[in-house]
């Protein structure tokens, strides 16, 4: 049956969708707001621009001086964040819970007065720190670029998810401030908006402090893009290598496989089938390729759960020195085909499922996590009651659905394969 997991919601007639979970346990709030803008929302040609917004949200609004929403914050206890993603971008503050009402208004007034503040000075200074992001975060690290590749593999060149969240920096070199205004005013507005408000407050209370904060705010956004069709695993493999010298501390394999979207019910199969295969130490690549012949030195499997008609899957190995990449890509091929054969072992899909629910409970004790979750929830599946009920989804999942899933989108055929090696093959 559903977790007991106190959850109320109510949508502002402005559109703000609000999210309350009480819990008295500790005397602090974690605010969580998801914007339902991501990189599958941009422009060709203007790629980067929302994940530069999570940059500029904190330079300043129309009552808030430049660095003063931070320090507000940091002055009286809380700490904030921000992250951006394919599918939507984040913004989550931390209070005592006496900083409450702070935090809402210094959340509303971004959210809903930026374009004052929003100048051609702190744009270029944020095209900036976002070059100089890239250049520290993917380009001058070890497999920095393998998620930004691994997109081009398995997306066609026209689709959402095809370029990284970070973008392109020509693209945002190209962008002006006109871009950056009519980015804000198309995507950032209450009718795009989930507002998660989770720990020591009342659930009155906190409907009635939202609407006092970000009742006012009027929505200009435009309507959501409609729905990417799904995309068929691929029918034939893809493989690519990428030459990284002795700057990569071992050679690597990144098998990226088309999952389905992560609002159908395939997907969660899907997630326990990456599980099985790699992604817990007793799964069979940990017993066969890490434990056994030795040939890899680590493995994980992760299953992104993407909103626009398809997903992603990934499976990476580290390899073990002096071992050539190739001869493990055949040995993953035959692990591959025999679980697509025969589905999970008992003992795959129990490990898979007790680590599921233990990691979920564990990230629901906490006030930052529950709240990314009911507003993830409430964003992409559009229930927010889908955070009480989704370990019994897993536990209801069956082996013969796992290995259908597997048989269907996590053969070697319809995988995309990205090699790192310190020379070129021969």
């Amino acid at each position: 049956m559903p977790l007991d997991l106190p959850v109320a919601r109510r949508t502002l007639e402005n559109g703000l969708q609000v999210v309350v979970s009480e819990d008295h346990a500790v005397p602090s709030v974690s605010m969580d707001l998801w914007v339902d803008v991501g990189s599958r929302h941009e422009a060709p040609g203007r790629t980067g621009l929302a994940h530069l917004f999570e940059h500029l949200m904190f330079q300043g609004s129309e009552l808030v001086a430049e660095g003063e929403h931070m320090a507000a914050l940091m002055a009286h206890g809380g700490r904030a964040n921000a992250t951006t993603s394919y599918d939507r971008t984040s913004y989550v503050a931390s209070v005592p819970r006496n900083a409450l009402e702070l935090a809402l208004w210094l959340e509303a007034d971004r959210q809903g007065h930026l374009l004052p503040a929003l100048t051609q000075a702190n744009l270029d200074i944020q095209r900036d720190v976002v070059v100089e992001e890239k250049r520290q975060r993917y380009d001058s690290v070890p497999y920095g670029t393998a998620l930004a590749l691994l997109g081009g593999l398995v997306f066609p060149s026209d689709h959402p998810y095809h370029h990284p969240t970070i973008g392109s920096m020509q693209d945002l070199h190209a962008a002006t401030l006109e871009d950056a205004h009519a980015f804000y005013t198309a995507h950032y507005g209450p009718g795009t908006s989930v507002l998660t408000l989770v720990g020591d407050v009342d659930v009155e209370e906190g409907l009635d402090l939202v609407e006092r904060y970000f009742g006012h705010l009027a929505d200009a956004t435009r309507p959501r893009p409609t729905a990417t069709p799904a995309l068929p695993p691929l029918t034939a493999p893809v493989r690519e290598v990428v030459v990284g010298g002795a700057e990569i501390p071992s050679e690597r394999l990144y098998l990226a496989a088309r999952l389905p979207a992560v609002t159908e019910p395939d997907f969660v199969a899907c997630a326990l089938a990456m599980d099985a295969l790699a992604g817990l130490t007793i799964s069979r690549v940990h017993e066969r390729l890490v434990l056994g012949t030795e040939v890899v030195s680590g493995a994980s499997a992760s299953a992104l759960g993407l909103r626009d008609g398809t997903s992603l899957g990934l499976l990476v190995l580290d390899v073990t020195e002096g071992v050539d990449p190739r001869a493990v890509e055949q040995q993953l091929a035959t692990i591959l085909g025999e679980f697509a054969d025969h589905g999970p072992r008992e003992v795959e899909l129990e490990a898979s499922r007790a680590d599921t629910e233990r990691s979920w409970l564990e990230a629901l004790a906490g006030y930052d996590e529950r709240a990314a979750l009911l507003s993830r929830a409430t964003l992409l599946l559009e229930d927010p009651g889908q955070v009480a009920r989704y370990v019994d989804d897993v536990l209801a999942v069956t082996p013969e659905q796992v290995g259908a899933a597997a048989a269907r989108y996590l053969v070697p055929d319809a995988l995309a394969t990205l090699v790192y090696r310190w020379e070129e093959e021969r």
